[in-house]
């Protein structure tokens, strides 16, 4: 896999489930905001000071973003940050969209995270 440059973006997210049935949140926001209706209920993933309320939600992630756009036939951009996060022990939710790939870890792991795609030789910023 080639070098990527990847953007870490400032403050929490918190991935939510909202119930099954229940209509899917309009969010606004200036950071990454997926939302996601299944037969199984609504996923939601958002900055955390924009999050819906729900008995399952879970704050502490952090986003990181491929910068793109990313061509759709190039292969094998989540696996490669997918298997070197997990050699490192770095549990992962994966989001990708029209654009570019990105994925979340939790705030606890985004050191350990850091260190493993910088020495996988992906240059890694800090969004302002």
């Amino acid at each position: 896999m080639k070098r990527l440059a990847i953007d870490l973006a400032p403050g929490e997210y918190t991935v939510a489930r909202l119930s099954t049935g229940a209509a899917p949140p309009h969010i606004e926001s200036a950071g990454l905001v997926s939302v996601t209706a299944t037969a199984d209920g609504v996923s939601v993933v958002c900055p955390s000071d924009v999050a819906p309320a729900s008995e399952h939600s879970r704050p502490g992630w952090r986003l990181l973003t491929v910068r793109g756009p990313l061509e759709f036939d190039l292969t094998g951009v989540m696996a490669a940050l997918a298997g070197e996060l997990a050699a490192a022990g770095v549990t992962l939710l994966a989001v990708s969209t029209y654009d570019t790939d990105h994925v979340l870890v939790k705030s606890a792991d985004l050191e350990r995270a850091l260190k493993a795609l910088a020495e996988a030789g992906h240059e890694v910023a800090h969004a302002p």
